[in-house]
């Protein structure tokens, strides 16, 4: 990632970096609008991304988030994930972030990997600990495990996590294929929640990449990685380890995000193959793929 360096000294001249604007939704009038989208990573706090060249030589953990923010004006917040939200330690991570900077936050485990039966009063303490965010919370990321299929039992148990969540704005990733149905998009069309489409790799029960637009106000892509033999390994730095070819964004782009973009009047694009800081580089990649389309801005019952 020898460039690294000169991608973020260039980013000083984007405001707000990493934003793209493209051919939208059409107004009621038929004029067309545009979408605007932002591009980031899958978390920002990686020792690995000093040693690999994104954070300069030295860079502190307390540093990082307003370095980030220099390249890219969304994040998505992993340790949410591992650990309930709290609004002190939100508060505090507010404090170093830049006015541009937005964040979208994955929903805890333990309401979703690893159900608690206390999960009703975590989905009360997760909206105090996400309050702080306020209107730079973009979305609330609800994703579900590979074996977490379409039974009776699992439609109603996230029909009640959407309830629960109800006046948030939130976006679901499926990793089972048998969500891919008609009936799903249209319950998440009707409750206004967003389908994540996912690129991951082509393996027998993952959910497919599907650019079906369920919410035109936000869409939202996460970028996996396409490590078929570290997928089922069980090691995150194997699963992830990927480096998207620029013919892989570009084919992505073509068949998928213009088609989204079309469909929607906001986007948020993540990546998430983080091993070797491989995710800030790719994201880079596709924010200057996308301007070439449009122009980077100034800057459940189914």
């Amino acid at each position: 990632m020898a460039n690294t360096g000169n991608l973020m000294a260039n980013s000083f001249h984007t405001s707000p970096p990493g934003v793209v604007e493209l051919p939208g939704l059409q107004s009621a009038s038929g004029l067309e609008q545009l979408c605007r989208i932002s591009v980031g990573t899958c978390g920002y706090s990686y020792t690995e991304w000093v040693d690999n060249g994104f954070y300069p030589r030295g860079t502190r953990a307390s540093d990082m988030l307003q370095l980030y923010s220099r390249c890219f004006s969304v994040v998505e917040l992993n340790y949410t994930w591992y650990q309930m939200a709290r609004a002190d330690a939100l508060s505090r991570m507010l404090e170093n972030a830049p006015e541009h900077l937005f964040f979208a936050a994955k929903l805890t485990r333990t309401m979703t990997h690893d159900p608690a039966s206390n999960w009703k009063e975590q989905l009360v303490a997760y909206r105090e600990g996400i309050a702080p965010l306020k209107e730079r919370l973009v979305a609330i990321l609800i994703q579900l495990p590979p074996d977490f299929d379409r039974t009776v039992a699992h439609r109603k148990y996230l029909a009640s996590l959407l309830g629960g969540l109800e006046g948030l704005p939130l976006a679901v990733e499926f990793r089972h294929v048998s969500w891919a149905v008609d009936a799903v998009f249209a319950e998440l069309e009707r409750r206004e929640i967003s389908l994540v489409a996912v690129d991951e790799p082509e393996l027998p029960g993952l959910f497919p990449f599907l650019d079906v637009v369920t919410n035109p106000n936000l869409f939202y892509v996460r970028f996996h990685g396409r490590n078929r033999v570290g997928w089922r390994s069980g090691n995150m730095q194997k699963k992830f380890n990927y480096d998207y070819l620029g013919e892989e964004l570009a084919e992505v782009r073509d068949r998928h995000l213009l088609k989204m973009a079309s469909s929607s009047n906001r986007g948020v694009i993540f990546f998430n193959n983080h091993v070797r800081a491989r995710a800030p580089e790719n994201a880079r990649r596709l924010v200057l793929m996308l301007a070439r389309q449009g122009q980077v801005s100034e800057c459940f019952h189914g």
